[in-house]
């Protein structure tokens, strides 16, 4: 980060996450090399009396009149979708909603402005508890399935559509179960584990890897989620497996777990260590 000056990064939401970020940006950006650029929120007085006025983009669209080499998005997928590839003609991108590329068109924008303007599309890895071991077990050929699971009291979900009907029926209750890809375009703030599940498995991917959302009235104060990954079987009929459970502390009704914050600004340091290729990378 060093060799051509401080990066400059820009940050696309200014809700729990997007205020932890910008609040470390300011204290330890400049000993890390990283320059703080812009903030903008779609509720632009969400800011008022927190980011300097100059740091306040008011229009997305006049990004580029900030230079910036990182844009982090942690908003909504829609941002993703809307805005996502016009991001990449000025900047790199970092996607905190990686929901968003479920949708398989806003993947192929993404992609196709990637390779255009030379820059990177990462995917923080979030909640995701051993992504480089998926990663690794699915380029060699031995990931038969991956199964991730999240699990949370019902006021921690925003759902869509016809999940937003759905109510408990118990102490816990299945809100939905099957392929990935189904899941986010109605949970998109509550998919975002599972999506990067499907990108860290791209044999997989979205429709291969299985999403479990559970409503579990005891788990006021916490996020939970359970990977469940097996590989093929042997010689002898029997198949390597994996199962881990993260318990993550969070606020009543929260959809970002605390432990998930640290995470991704461990994604965003480590993204500006990383060359800027086209394609995506999860970080």
């Amino acid at each position: 980060m060093a060799d051509k000056g401080p990066w400059r990064v820009g940050v696309v939401g200014y809700g729990r996450l997007g205020q932890s970020l910008v609040s470390r940006l300011l204290a330890q950006g400049p000993e890390l090399g990283l320059e703080l650029v812009f903030v903008w929120n779609r509720d632009p007085g969400r800011m008022a009396g927190s980011v300097p006025p100059s740091l306040q983009l008011q229009k997305l669209a006049a990004l580029g009149e900030r230079h910036p080499d990182l844009v982090v998005e942690v908003a909504h997928p829609k941002i993703i979708h809307e805005s996502g590839a016009q991001i990449l003609r000025h900047a790199n991108l970092l996607v905190g909603s990686p929901s968003a590329l479920s949708d398989q068109t806003t993947e192929r924008q993404l992609l196709e402005a990637s390779q255009h303007w030379n820059h990177a599309v990462f995917v923080a890895r979030g909640a995701l508890w051993g992504t480089e071991d998926i990663t690794r077990l699915d380029a060699a050929g031995g990931l038969r399935s991956l199964r991730v699971t999240m699990a949370t009291h019902p006021d921690g979900f925003r759902l869509e559509g016809p999940l937003a009907a759905a109510h408990s029926t118990g102490p816990r209750t299945v809100l939905y179960e099957g392929p990935v890809r189904g899941l986010c375009p109605f949970a998109p703030r509550n998919s975002n584990t599972m999506a990067a599940a499907a990108l860290a498995a791209p044999s997989l991917g979205f429709d291969g890897v299985t999403g479990v959302l559970v409503a579990d009235l005891s788990l006021t104060e916490m996020h939970v989620v359970d990977v469940e990954l097996s590989g093929h079987p042997g010689p002898r009929g029997r198949s390597f497996a994996v199962h881990t459970h993260r318990e993550n502390p969070a606020e009543p009704g929260a959809v970002t777990g605390s432990a998930t914050v640290t995470a991704f600004w461990r994604s965003l340091l480590a993204c500006c260590q990383l060359p800027s290729r086209p394609g995506i990378h999860l970080c």
